[in-house]
Formats: C-alpha cells, sequence, structure tokens
C-alpha cells in the first residue's frame, strides 16, 4: 500500500471510507515518521501519541457505526505551541511562560477536534511569536526541511516545517505579520490567513489584538481549504472550479525595484502570472499604497500592544534576548501615538478594501528571497528578512500564500490577496494554479537523523 503519509486529506479520506485505511493506521505512520525525523527538523516540541491513537480510535468507531463528521474526520494535524491543547501546557517557546496544562482547547483547536482530526502534538514558534531563530529560548529553533542549515521562518516556524518534512498534512499556525505566509514560503507549503475575526482567538496567546490571525499550513491548496472549512472558513466550496474570466492585479511594482528582491523570485513571480493567463485569468498590472510607510504603521501598532501583554513580566530575566530587544523597541510609543496609528490603520483599510473590489484577487510577492541560512544570525540578534505580509495584517484582508518554484533548491512563494470573505475565491485559484504546475507534489528527500 502507499504510504499513508503521502495521502492528501481527500485522499486519505476516500480511504477510510472505502475500507482500504484505518484513522489509526495513519496516525501509527504519521507518529513513526515524527520519531524519525523530528530530530533533525525539531519541528514538534511536544508529541500526543495517547492523545492521537484515542482520537483515531474514535474516529475510526464513529466511521464504523456510520457517523461522518466531514473531510478532516482522521486527519492528523498539529498545532503551533501559542495555543491551548487541553493536559499540555502552552509554552509559547518561552521560558517565562507557565507549565501549567491547559484545562480546554483553544477555540480552533476544538473546531478540529469536534470535526474528527487527530491532535499529534505541539510544534515550535518563535518565543511569543516575535522574532528569531533564536538559540536561547525553551525550544531548540525548527529546521528547514529543505536544508536545515537554513531558516524556516516565523513565527509559525514548526507548523511549517512540519508539513514540508511530510510529519502532518495540515497544521494550525498565527499570523501576526506575516507569520503563517514567511514560513509557508521559506518551507514550500500552503497558508491561509484568513479573513480577520472569522477564526476566534479565544486560547490564543496574543501577540497583537489589531493583527493576530489564526489560519491553517497544508501541503496543498486543497489540503488548507479543507482544513480551513473545519476551523469555520468558508475556503473549499470553489475548488475545482475553472478559473477562466477571473480577475487578477498584479501588484509588481510593490516589490520588483527593491534591492532586497531576488532576481529568481522576480523571475518566478513573473511566470506565475504568466501562468496564471494562460489558464484564463485576466491580469492588470496595478500599484498598491507605499509599502514602506504601512510597514511602519503596522510596527507601530505590533510593538505597543506586544508590550503591553509582557509589561509585568519582561523583567523577570526568563525571556531571551532577541524577544526582549524585540518587546523593548515598544518603550518609545505613546497612547497617542497608538491612537493615531488605529486611526491611520482604519483609513488603510477602507482604501485596500476600494482597490481589492475591482478584482477577484490582487497577486503579489511573499517574501523577497528564499530562507537564510541559520548562519546569518549566529550573533543571536533579530535580522530582518524582507517580506510583504503585514499591510494585509493591518487591513485583515484574506490571503492565500503558495509556493512558485525553486532557487537553489530552496522554495520561493507568492501571496494572492481578496477581499473580505474571499478565501473560497483564493483558494479556487490557487488550486487551479497548483494542479497546472508541479510544485505542490515536490518534497525534500529526508532521512532520519
Amino acid at each position: 500500500m502507499t504510504d499513508p503519509t503521502l495521502l492528501s486529506i481527500a485522499e486519505a479520506g476516500a480511504a477510510y471510507r472505502s475500507g482500504t485505511l484505518t484513522a489509526t493506521d495513519l496516525a501509527r505512520a504519521q507518529l513513526d515518521r515524527i520519531a524519525a525525523l523530528n530530530p533533525k527538523i525539531r519541528a514538534f516540541v511536544a508529541v500526543t501519541p495517547d492523545l492521537a491513537l484515542a482520537a483515531a480510535a474514535q474516529a475510526d468507531a464513529d466511521f464504523a457505526a456510520g457517523i461522518d463528521h466531514g473531510p478532516m474526520q482522521g486527519i492528523g494535524f498539529a498545532i503551533k505551541d501559542l495555543m491551548d491543547l487541553q493536559g499540555l501546557p502552552t509554552t509559547c517557546g518561552s521560558r517565562q511562560q507557565s507549565t501549567t496544562p491547559a484545562v480546554q482547547d483553544a477555540e480552533v483547536v476544538a473546531r478540529l477536534r469536534a470535526a474528527g482530526a487527530v491532535p499529534l502534538g505541539k510544534v515550535a514558534t518563535y518565543e511569543y511569536a516575535l522574532v528569531g531563530p533564536s538559540f536561547d529560548g525553551l525550544h531548540p529553533p525548527a529546521a528547514n526541511p529543505w536544508n536545515p542549515d537554513h531558516i524556516t521562518g516565523g513565527s509559525s516556524s514548526g507548523s511549517a516545517a512540519a508539513v514540508a518534512a511530510g510529519m502532518v498534512r495540515c497544521a494550525i499556525g498565527t499570523d501576526t505579520g506575516g507569520s503563517i505566509r514567511s514560513p509557508a514560503a521559506y518551507c514550500g507549503v500552503v497558508g491561509l490567513k484568513p479573513t480577520k475575526g472569522v477564526v476566534p482567538l479565544t486560547g490564543v496567546f496574543p501577540l497583537s489584538a489589531d493583527l493576530d490571525h489564526v489560519g491553517p499550513l497544508a501541503a496543498t491548496v486543497a489540503d488548507a481549504a479543507l482544513m480551513a472549512q473545519a476551523m469555520g472558513i468558508d475556503a473549499a466550496s470553489r475548488l475545482g472550479q475553472p478559473v477562466q474570466g477571473l480577475t487578477i492585479g498584479y501588484a509588481r511594482d510593490w516589490f520588483a525595484d527593491d534591492p532586497a528582491t531576488a532576481s529568481d523570485v522576480l523571475v518566478a513571480m513573473d511566470e506565475t502570472l504568466s501562468d496564471l493567463s494562460l489558464l484564463g485569468c485576466r491580469v492588470t498590472l496595478i500599484s498598491l499604497p507605499d509599502y514602506a510607510e504601512i510597514e511602519a504603521l503596522g510596527i507601530t501598532l505590533l510593538q505597543y500592544q506586544a508590550l503591553q501583554v509582557h509589561q509585568a513580566t519582561l523583567h523577570s530575566g526568563k525571556y531571551g534576548g532577541q524577544a526582549v530587544e524585540t518587546l523593548l523597541s515598544g518603550q518609545h510609543i505613546t497612547a497617542a501615538a497608538f491612537a493615531r496609528a488605529q486611526a491611520a490603520a482604519a483609513a488603510l483599510r477602507a482604501e485596500f478594501a476600494a482597490i481589492l473590489a475591482r478584482f477577484d484577487a490582487v497577486a503579489t510577492a511573499n517574501v523577497l528571497s528564499t530562507a537564510p541560512p541559520f548562519s546569518a544570525f549566529a550573533a543571536n540578534r533579530a535580522v530582518w528578512t524582507a517580506m510583504r505580509t503585514l499591510p494585509f495584517n493591518i487591513s485583515g484582508h484574506p490571503v492565500l500564500a503558495l509556493p512558485i518554484g525553486f532557487s537553489d533548491g530552496l522554495p520561493m512563494g507568492m501571496q494572492l490577496i481578496g477581499p473580505d470573505h474571499a478565501e473560497a475565491r483564493l483558494c479556487q485559484i490557487g488550486d487551479a494554479y497548483e494542479r497546472a504546475t508541479d510544485h505542490a507534489v515536490l518534497r525534500p528527500s529526508l532521512s532520519p537523523n
């Protein structure tokens, strides 16, 4: 039989329902793969075999009894260690965080478990979802499965690495400034940042209330869409529909002239939009508001709110150096400056909404280069990596991140942005592109450490 860890969510579901595979079979295969590869990739910080096998057995019993909870029934998933899983501590990647086990699941975890999904454990995050990778936190940083000498991006580092390494088909991540989308790009997987507020943040440790989002990372667009459905996001209803006549605004000038943009990224983006045009989409070059100004606005919101969360404990001596450095950067922001930033953010949301209303999707780059090596962070100081993600945390619009090719063996990625609640349309376009290319079938070659 085919290795069950290679099956898509839909393929595994079909096998369950035909009786050729059980959820217990898949859970055991995934647990074996985690045991073999995690010492090298360091994606999982806590594995829950008893919980996983019990959930898988329940899924099998439900199938046998004719109870069908939907596509996620019996499907394994991983949980970013920024959100609660009953019975395990939520460490947030920090020695500062309490080790008291959570008394109930985060709402997004509860939704997936109610849909019959199988929790395999907690995966790594940059400390408190701030910056990284750091080497003085609670856990060592996750490694990129395409080249373990390179970073995964953050802060949903373990989520992306676990999916890219084939330990799971899908994982939950959070995104405050690009923390689903940059790891998706660096690790060659799919990420979906949903419309702000669609997925409740109950049970998720906050970073910036104005910017925080929760969404899926997955091996394919279809996998991400099916997981998203169980999380409460209308994402899968248009999968497989043709894309002829759909309109895409290509925000090329947002990144093309930036010196941080790798030449291979620009070439890959242009080729991707050409591919979408050949699929029948109508592509138009557009301009977006000045990125540097938006990024400065977003940093003001993030730094001010993050410091408020950690103000009382920041000087405990238990935080890593990068976390402290980042949090202290919010000290200069006054309440009045924060209020002005919130007003500017409201105006920006309206401006983006007007632009997005003209198109089915807007396309632009995600990160501007491939994943840097760990050696670039040897001094354990925060290093800026060029992205184009933060504006859509401010605006709250949905964004699909997906792979578009490779440069020197490392993945590159793009973003599709849509109007509020356009997740299904974005997944329709992303799925069509994915099926017309080979990016979703390529996987890193991995062997146990």
